[in-house]
């Protein structure tokens, strides 16, 4: 039996990401997994992904710990309110959950892992339809993000492998992608989406909570989230 390619997998533990890990896998992907302590007001998440990487069984699962709280700027990492309730205090289009170059950093260090590992697929759980106006979930940034991987690496210009950054989830809704992840068996009680959750309980208010609550919806599935 040929031996299965390797990917790299951003994983967060939410919704999107773990669905993304669940396409990788159907599609015969030796997956390892990607998440960051990035300095974000709640590490949820971070105990979720860890429990989906177990429960898929991947090569490995490395959680890396980036500082970006000390460089602020987002309700995410600084001391700033979530929005709620579809009234987001946005700068411009760019609402203030919006962590400067987050998507930019995340690639950057899964770019490096990947090359070490030999894994020329990674892949990301951004889309452009469901998406809060966030820059760096747009197909423009990942073609260029791509490229620049291409140029700037050892496997780039030797010409020995070529990376490839892969959004399966780009074009679909949030209905769309709670479909496909049921087709796929995911098991969405165990992701979170909350921007502020009050322990391990959703707010149910947040950009986040109300995406997805209304993705369920559209879908016609049950939401499992444990809202407040």
């Amino acid at each position: 039996m040929p031996e299965k390619p390797s990917a790299v997998i951003l994983l967060s533990g939410g919704l999107d990401s773990t669905t993304v890990l669940a396409i990788a896998t159907s599609e015969g992907y030796a997956c390892n997994c990607l998440s960051f302590d990035y300095g974000q007001k709640q590490t949820v998440e971070l105990a979720k992904a860890a429990k989906i990487a177990a429960i898929y069984g991947v090569e490995r699962h490395l959680i890396l710990r980036l500082d970006l709280d000390r460089i602020g700027g987002s309700a995410l990492t600084a001391d700033i309110a979530v929005p709620k309730n579809g009234n987001p205090d946005r700068q411009g289009t760019i609402p203030i959950t919006y962590v400067p170059a987050r998507n930019a950093i995340l690639l950057a260090h899964a770019v490096a892992w990947a090359e070490v590992l030999g894994a020329w697929d990674i892949f990301i759980g951004v889309n452009a339809v469901d998406y809060s106006g966030y820059p760096d979930c747009r197909p423009e940034f990942l073609a260029a993000f791509a490229h620049m991987a291409n140029l700037g690496t050892r496997a780039g210009i030797s010409g020995a492998a070529r990376f490839s950054i892969k959004a399966p989830l780009m074009h679909l809704s949030k209905a769309e992608i709670i479909t496909k992840g049921i087709s796929l068996g995911v098991d969405y009680s165990l992701t979170h989406s909350c921007y502020d959750p009050q322990g391990t309980k959703a707010c149910g208010h947040c950009d986040a909570c109300i995406l997805r609550r209304n993705g369920f919806v559209a879908a016609g599935v049950a939401d499992p989230t444990d809202y407040l």
